[in-house]
C-alpha cells in the first residue's frame, strides 16, 4: 500500500478569506459598463420561470441558481454573484489540496495565485453552468484525495455528490469519470478504490442524486442526444485539435511553469508518488476530448488540482539552497505575466476600442466565432451587445397595438439569445417571449388566438410570408455596428391568417418532436 503522509502544516485560514475576498471583488471590475449581459445568461436566468428536472440545451441546477436570482431581486449584481461565488469555492478547494498534499503558506499562495490570476476569472465571470462544473470537478478530486489517505467513506460519498451535482449541473462531469477511473485502475490504488464498498456507494449517490434529470430525459426521448448531434453539427465541426491545445497552453499561461512542475515532480518526487493517477487521469481525459473534437474550455477543471500539486513540487524545490531567492519573485511573476492576458480575455474597454486591438486578439485566434469565420470582436464579447435595444424595439411595437389586441399576441425571436433577452429586460411589458430555438418549443402559448406577432428576427418574414398577414411594419433594427445581433430587425406582424396559424402549429409540432 502506497503511502499518504498526513499534513502537518498550518491551514492559514486568514490568508484564504483575504484572497477569497479580493477575488470576488475582481469579478465585479472586469467588465466594462457598455457591455450587457452575454447572450447564454438570458437563456438560464429564463429557465427560472419554467422549473423542471431538465432542458434540452442542460441539467436543470442552473434553472434553480437563476431561480435564487430572481427571488433577489434580478438585478445584474446577483446574476454576477452566484458564478463569483463558485470562483471562490473552487478557489477554496485547490488551497485545501494544496494543503492536503503537504504545502506550506508558500505552496498555498502560489497555487491560489495560479487561480487567481487565469482564465478561471473569465469562466466566472458569466451566469453559465461552466463556473460550477470547474467546482464539481475540483470536489470529486479533493474528496477522492482525502478518501486515499484516510479511507473514510464520508470521503467517497463526497466523491459522488460532486458527481451527482456535478451531473445535474452539466454532463460535462462524465469526462472527469472517464479519465479518473482508468488512471486508478492502473495505479496502486485499484484495490483501495474498486475492491472496496464505499466506491460503489458513492456511484449509487451519484446515480441517486442525477436520476430526476434521467428520467426526464426518457420521458422527452432523450433531446440530450440530439442536442450533442446538433451541437457536433454547427459548432464542434469547426473546432481544430491545434487551437484546443493553444487554448489550454493559454488557459494558464502565467502559470504554465507550477503545470510543468506538477508533471516533473509527480514522476521525480518521492512524496508525490502516491498521486501520480491525477496526472495519469488528466493525459487521459484530454485525449479524449481531443477524439470527440471538443471545445477547449471543457478541459478546463483538469487544471486547479494540478496547480495543488506544482505548487507544492515548487516550496520543496525552493526551500533551501541558491533558489530560495525566486521565492518572492514567482507570485510576482504571476501576477505580473496576468497584466496582458487581462487585455484580451476580458471586455475592459468599450467595443470600438477593441475593435481597434483587433489585431491582438487575432493573433491568439480569439477572433474566430463558432462559424469558423474571424469577425471584429471575439464572439462572447460581441454576445454582450445590443439586448436593450432589441428589448426597447419589442416593447415599442407591442404598445403600438391596440388592447384589443395585445392579449391575443404572440412575441417571436428567432433565437434563444434574442428570447431571453427580450423577457429579462421587459418583463411585465409585453407577454413572454418564444423562439423555435432550444428550450422555448415548450413554452409556447395557445397560437390559435394569435392575431398579432412581434417579430424579432434576422431576416423577417419573406414575401410568401408576409402575404399572410394584414399588415406588416418594419418598427427598428439593432443599431450597434459590433453586436452579434446587428441589424436584427424588430417587426410587427397584424391580422395572421389561417393558414399562417396552422403553419406556426406544425412547425412547432415538428420541433418538439425532433426533441
Amino acid at each position: 500500500m502506497m503511502p499518504f503522509p498526513a499534513p502537518t502544516r498550518r491551514f492559514y485560514g486568514g490568508w484564504l478569506l483575504l484572497l477569497s475576498v479580493l477575488r470576488m471583488a475582481a469579478q465585479y471590475r472586469l467588465t466594462h459598463p457598455s457591455y450587457q449581459l452575454h447572450r447564454d445568461e438570458y437563456l438560464h436566468l429564463d429557465q427560472a420561470n419554467h422549473l423542471a428536472w431538465g432542458y434540452i440545451s442542460l441539467p436543470p441546477l442552473t434553472s434553480w441558481v437563476a431561480w435564487l436570482v430572481q427571488a433577489l431581486g434580478n438585478g445584474e449584481f446577483w446574476v454576477h454573484f452566484f458564478p463569483a461565488l463558485f470562483g471562490v469555492l473552487t478557489l477554496a478547494l485547490v488551497w485545501a489540496l494544496a494543503h492536503e498534499l503537504g504545502g506550506g503558506l508558500y505552496a498555498k499562495l502560489l497555487a491560489a495565485g495560479a487561480v487567481l490570476f487565469s482564465a478561471l476569472l473569465r469562466i466566472n465571470l458569466l451566469f453559465q453552468p461552466n463556473s460550477f462544473d470547474v467546482l464539481a470537478w475540483a470536489a470529486a478530486t479533493y474528496c477522492l484525495v482525502r478518501y486515499l489517505r484516510t479511507e473514510r467513506l464520508g470521503w467517497m460519498l463526497g466523491v459522488g455528490a460532486a458527481l451527482g451535482f456535478g451531473l445535474l449541473n452539466k454532463y460535462n462531469v462524465v469526462f472527469w469519470a472517464a479519465g479518473m477511473a482508468p488512471a486508478l485502475l492502473f495505479s496502486p490504488h485499484r484495490a483501495r478504490v474498486f475492491g472496496r464498498q464505499a466506491t460503489y456507494l458513492a456511484a449509487g449517490l451519484a446515480l441517486l442524486i442525477f436520476l430526476p434529470n434521467l428520467f426526464w430525459q426518457v420521458k422527452h426521448n432523450f433531446p440530450v442526444v440530439w442536442h450533442m448531434q446538433e451541437l457536433k453539427r454547427t459548432q464542434l465541426v469547426n473546432v481544430q485539435p491545434s487551437d484546443f491545445l493553444k487554448s489550454q497552453l493559454l488557459y494558464f499561461l502565467n502559470s504554465l511553469w507550477l503545470l510543468i512542475a506538477a508533471g516533473v515532480g509527480l514522476v521525480r518526487w518521492p512524496a508525490l508518488r502516491p498521486y501520480r493517477f491525477l496526472g495519469w487521469s488528466v493525459l487521459l481525459t484530454l485525449a479524449i476530448f481531443l477524439a470527440l473534437r471538443a471545445k477547449d474550455y471543457y478541459a478546463i477543471g483538469l487544471y486547479p488540482p494540478l496547480l495543488a500539486v506544482g505548487a507544492v513540487y515548487m516550496e520543496h524545490l525552493l526551500q533551501a539552497g541558491r533558489w530560495r531567492y525566486l521565492r518572492p519573485v514567482l507570485p510576482l511573476v504571476q501576477a505580473l505575466l496576468f497584466i496582458p492576458m487581462l487585455r484580451v480575455a476580458f471586455p475592459l474597454q468599450p467595443p470600438a476600442a477593441l475593435q481597434r486591438r483587433a489585431a491582438d486578439f487575432e493573433a491568439l485566434g480569439l477572433l474566430r466565432w463558432e462559424d469558423g469565420r474571424n469577425h471584429p470582436l471575439p464572439q462572447d464579447f460581441a454576445d454582450m451587445l445590443g439586448w436593450r435595444e432589441m428589448a426597447d424595439q419589442a416593447t415599442r411595437a407591442y404598445q403600438l397595438l391596440p388592447d384589443s389586441l395585445r392579449a391575443h399576441t404572440l412575441v417571436l425571436c428567432d433565437n434563444y439569445g434574442q428570447t431571453g433577452a427580450i423577457n429579462y429586460y421587459a418583463a411585465g411589458s409585453l407577454p413572454p417571449a418564444v423562439s423555435f430555438n432550444a428550450d422555448y418549443v415548450y413554452w409556447f402559448p395557445d397560437l390559435r388566438s394569435i392575431r398579432a406577432i412581434v417579430l424579432v428576427s434576422e431576416d423577417g418574414p419573406d414575401a410568401e410570408d408576409a402575404a399572410h398577414f394584414r399588415q406588416v411594419r418594419l418598427i427598428g433594427r439593432v443599431t450597434e455596428p459590433l453586436a452579434r445581433e446587428h441589424a436584427t430587425r424588430v417587426l410587427l406582424l397584424i391580422g395572421p391568417d389561417k393558414a399562417i396559424l396552422t403553419e406556426l402549429q406544425q412547425r412547432l409540432k415538428e420541433r418538439q418532436q425532433l426533441r
